[in-house]
């Protein structure tokens, strides 16, 4: 892997499936051990059940308030600041509870691959 910076435009942007906007950040076979995405949850959604195969996640909250829902632990009120670590298999879903969007960085270790993607 060489060194370089990377800058993604706002307009790359997308809606994703699972209920929330998705903007790649780092998300390539040259990097194949993490990949970093920004998640933007509005106001009154919550995403869907999902689970990743193999893959290892963590949502770093930047902005707004949420709850979060693991496996079969008791719903959690995550904000600004927050970090949740999600184990591979993990049933997971978030929900903004704010009235601002909830944008959080999706890490993924290794790298997201949507064939590691399992919605309820």
């Amino acid at each position: 892997m060489q060194t370089h910076i990377m800058s993604t435009p706002e307009a790359a942007e997308y809606y994703f499936k699972e209920g929330c906007h998705i903007l790649e950040l780092s998300n390539s076979v040259a990097d194949p051990t993490v990949s970093i995405a920004r998640a933007r949850v509005v106001s009154g959604v919550t995403t869907q059940w999902h689970y990743l195969i193999d893959t290892t996640e963590r949502y770093v909250i930047l902005q707004g308030q949420g709850d979060v829902e693991l496996a079969n632990t008791q719903r959690q009120t995550v904000q600004a600041g927050d970090v949740v670590i999600i184990p591979p298999f993990c049933w997971q879903r978030i929900s903004n509870t704010g009235v601002q969007d909830l944008i959080f960085l999706a890490i993924c270790s290794p790298r997201f691959l949507a064939e590691n993607y399992v919605s309820a």
